[in-house]
C-alpha cells in the first residue's frame, strides 16, 4: 500500500523549471480586465537543438497555450516594422530576432518601453505617428515645375543610403531616454532620420522650411548622444550620426 506509485493528478513536469523546456516569460496586460499588468510562463519543448525566430515562438504560445495573447506582426520578413518589441532587454524586430534554443534557457518579451499599452506586447503609436506627419514625409515640389518626370542623378541617389532604409518600427525611439521623458517636445531619434532623408533629397524644394521647422524648441536640442538608438536598430542605420548633422544645419 506504502509502495503504491502516485499519479500525476493536477501537475506535471512543466510546472517546475527543467533542462527539458524553453521558458517563454512575456508581458500581459488587458484593459478589459480589472487586473495590473502580469507575467505568463509559458514551457515550450524542442527535441533537436534548434533555431527560432522569437515571432515563430509567440506563434507556439498563442496556438498552445492562450489564442488571447496579442501581437502585431505583418510581413515576418524584417520590412513592414510591426512586430518591433523588447526581447531580453533589447528593443528589437521579432521576426529577425533569432533564439538558439540550446544556448539560452528563457526569454522575456516585453513591449516596446516607455509607450502606452492598448493590450499585451501592443503599443499605442498615435504620437509617434502624429509626429511623423509634422515632417511632412512627402516631396515639396516647387511651384513652377512642370509634370515631366522628376530625375535624380546616381550619386544624389546615393545620398540616401543609409537613409531610406528606416521602416519606422519605433526601436529607437523608444530606447531613447529623451524621448522617454520628452516624447510631447523632442520628435526622436526615428522622426529626425525621416526628416534628414526629405532634407538630403535633390528632388525636393522645400529644404530651408524643413530645417525653419526643426530649428524650433527642443525637436532637436533634446538629443544627448546616448546613442541608444544606432545600437539597437535592427536595419543597422545610424540616427545618432544624422541628428548630429541636423543639429549643424539648425545653426547655419
Amino acid at each position: 500500500m506504502f509502495l503504491q506509485k502516485i499519479e500525476n493528478f493536477l501537475f506535471d513536469e512543466s510546472y517546475y523549471v527543467s533542462s527539458k523546456f524553453f521558458y517563454i516569460r512575456i508581458y500581459r496586460w488587458n484593459p478589459y480586465l480589472n487586473l495590473k499588468p502580469w507575467f505568463n510562463i509559458f514551457p515550450l519543448k524542442f527535441k533537436d537543438s534548434v533555431q527560432f525566430m522569437v515571432l515563430d515562438l509567440l506563434f507556439q504560445v498563442k496556438d498552445l497555450y492562450d489564442s488571447t495573447l496579442t501581437f502585431r506582426r505583418s510581413c515576418r520578413e524584417g520590412i513592414c516594422g510591426s512586430c518591433s518589441m523588447n526581447i531580453n532587454g533589447v528593443n528589437s524586430l521579432a521576426c529577425l530576432q533569432n533564439i538558439q534554443v540550446n544556448s539560452t534557457q528563457f526569454l522575456t518579451i516585453y513591449p516596446l518601453p516607455h509607450m502606452l499599452i492598448i493590450k499585451d506586447l501592443v503599443c499605442d503609436l498615435t504620437n509617434f505617428y502624429n509626429q511623423f506627419r509634422l515632417i511632412k514625409p512627402w516631396l515639396i515640389q516647387s511651384s513652377n515645375l512642370t509634370f515631366n518626370e522628376n530625375l535624380q542623378s546616381k550619386i544624389d541617389r546615393l545620398e540616401l543610403d543609409g537613409l531610406y532604409e528606416c521602416i519606422l518600427c519605433a526601436c529607437c525611439s523608444a530606447s531613447c531616454p529623451s524621448y522617454w521623458w520628452n516624447f510631447d517636445k523632442y520628435l526622436g531619434p526615428a522622426i529626425l532620420l525621416q526628416a534628414y532623408k526629405w532634407i538630403n533629397d535633390s528632388r525636393d524644394f522645400g529644404t530651408l522650411r524643413r530645417i525653419e521647422f526643426l530649428n524650433n524648441s527642443s525637436r532637436i536640442t533634446n538629443c544627448h548622444n546616448i546613442t541608444n538608438c544606432t545600437k539597437v536598430c535592427p536595419k543597422n542605420l545610424n540616427p545618432a550620426k544624422i541628428i548630429n548633422f541636423l543639429k549643424y544645419f539648425s545653426k547655419i
